[in-house]
């Protein structure tokens, strides 16, 4: 009692700094990149031997224990479980503390004393409802550790008393030291899932990261062994990491350190350009205008990134997303794999495995020769700026597949309907220019946002549309 009590006169300094560090770790606010580094470079109060997951490997030097001063009952507790104090471990759970309570690396005492293999300490724990079975931030159990470390007696007991020993899964992308773990990592214990709550069938979920709705994408169990999926999966975290545009999805951050792993980005409630198209039909020429300006922003921020542009090869209503505001994003890049021949031109690394035959949307040298470049996403927009103009896809109410056939092999471009009447005369010659079979004749997106920036202002001029066209920064 005299040791316990001699222990509690106050929260030492150290102590403290890790308070205020565990408040950083699991704030509510994304954290900044320098947020994130001085976490991972922050001293830690240790007990003995750490975590068998544990990625910093640290030291595991047996060193003479020494009493600190001033500890809270929690670090009271893990230090006597270290030290192999049962007297001190009584003590304290006998004066109300917490047999499941953890330090900041979610270890509990349970953990502590298997790792130096104190088996008495041990006992004592699990007469005191300590759960067996809890994990630490890697992952690692009480079984677990003990098992590592050699404590071959605390190791069976455990198992006695119906312990887990969870299998140790390392990702592709794993790293060997947690000052290696990428910025953009995630804590996969902030993402709450709903079940029944699904963006589109596949892969994709919505869940609750920190109070806010975002869109997860997860792989599937079969991709962990495909090179080649991994390979995809790094591709497109790659290219969302790097891109910050207000037309584009913005990327949340990712789950590469654990299983499953996964990419966040941004929810909108208000779903896609598709099943908004499918909802309204035919859009009024203002609004049609301000959609397409938010596209080709988009698409003209993505093919001027550098060193490389960034082809999007599938741009199509179902990869464009509509924000709370009424804004368009496009999404959807990065999907498909391909390969850079020159600084503006790439091939497809599996023509057939990544692209839809069906879509309509699709530019007819995607699939007829091996070499293209950027003109192919204006190819896209046309087709879905007419879309936007008509109400229906190309060619409605036939088959995608027969759409797609009309298109690339005979080489046809749907007509404009007399009801398409008030689309400026500019839109529907833009529009033919984005669609020409011919690569060369087509605008780049830099050129289509001037051109609607003209048929806006002479719009305007001729009191058109007066007070109801409004750009979004005015």
């Amino acid at each position: 009692m005299e040791t316990a009590a001699r222990l509690r006169k106050g929260l030492s300094q150290q102590f403290s700094a890790g308070s205020a560090r565990k408040n950083e770790r699991y704030n509510l606010r994304p954290q900044t990149s320098l947020d994130r580094r001085n976490s991972m470079n922050a001293s830690r109060f240790t007990l003995g031997r750490q975590s068998s997951l544990d990625p910093n490997h640290r030291s595991s030097v047996r060193e003479e224990l020494t009493v600190p001063e001033n500890l809270d009952f929690t670090m009271q507790l893990l230090f006597m479980s270290c030290k192999g104090d049962v007297k001190g471990v009584e003590d304290l759970l006998n004066e109300g503390a917490d047999v499941n309570s953890i330090d900041l690396d979610g270890r509990t005492a349970l953990h502590i004393a298997a790792c130096e293999g104190h088996i008495e300490v041990v006992k004592l724990l699990l007469s005191r409802k300590a759960n067996i079975d809890a994990r630490d931030r890697w992952g690692s159990t009480a079984a677990a550790d003990a098992k590592y470390y050699g404590n071959i007696e605390v190791y069976n007991m455990l198992r006695a008393k119906g312990a887990n020993v969870p299998k140790s899964k390392k990702t592709p992308m794993a790293v060997s030291s947690s000052k290696e773990i990428p910025e953009y990592e995630l804590n996969p214990g902030e993402l709450q899932f709903r079940r029944g709550e699904g963006i589109a069938k596949g892969t994709y979920q919505v869940a609750k990261w920190n109070g806010t709705k975002v869109a997860v994408k997860i792989l599937d169990k079969e991709s962990y062994s495909d090179l080649e999926n991994i390979n995809a999966f790094k591709h497109e975290l790659t290219l969302l990491e790097k891109v910050r545009h207000p037309n584009v999805i913005q990327f949340v951050g990712a789950v590469t350190q654990n299983i499953p792993m996964m990419i966040v980005s941004e929810y909108h409630p208000r779903g896609d350009l598709h099943s908004y198209l499918q909802k309204k039909g035919r859009l009024q020429a203002h609004k049609v205008l301000r959609f397409a300006l938010d596209i080709a922003r988009g698409m003209n921020y993505l093919h001027e990134c550098k060193p490389d542009p960034i082809i999007h090869c599938d741009l199509k209503p179902k990869n464009i997303f509509l924000d709370s505001g009424g804004q368009l994003k496009v999404a959807g890049f990065g999907l498909i794999q391909m390969m850079t021949v020159a600084p503006d031109k790439a091939k497809l690394v599996h023509p057939e495995a990544q692209i839809d035959g069906s879509s309509p949307y699709v530019a007819p040298e995607v699939f007829e020769v091996e070499v293209f470049d950027r003109s192919v996403d204006a190819f896209s927009f046309g087709f879905i700026l007419h879309e936007m103009i008509e109400g229906a896809p190309a060619f409605h109410p036939k088959s995608p597949e027969d759409a797609s056939k009309m298109i690339r092999s005979d080489g046809l471009r749907p007509s404009f309907k007399p009801k398409s009447k008030s689309c400026p005369p500019d839109l529907k010659e833009l529009i033919e220019e984005c669609w020409d079979p011919q690569p060369l004749m087509r605008p780049t997106f830099s050129e289509i946002i001037t051109r609607l920036d003209k048929v806006h202002a002479a719009c305007t001029k001729q009191g058109r549309w007066k007070d109801n066209f409004k750009l979004p920064w005015k």
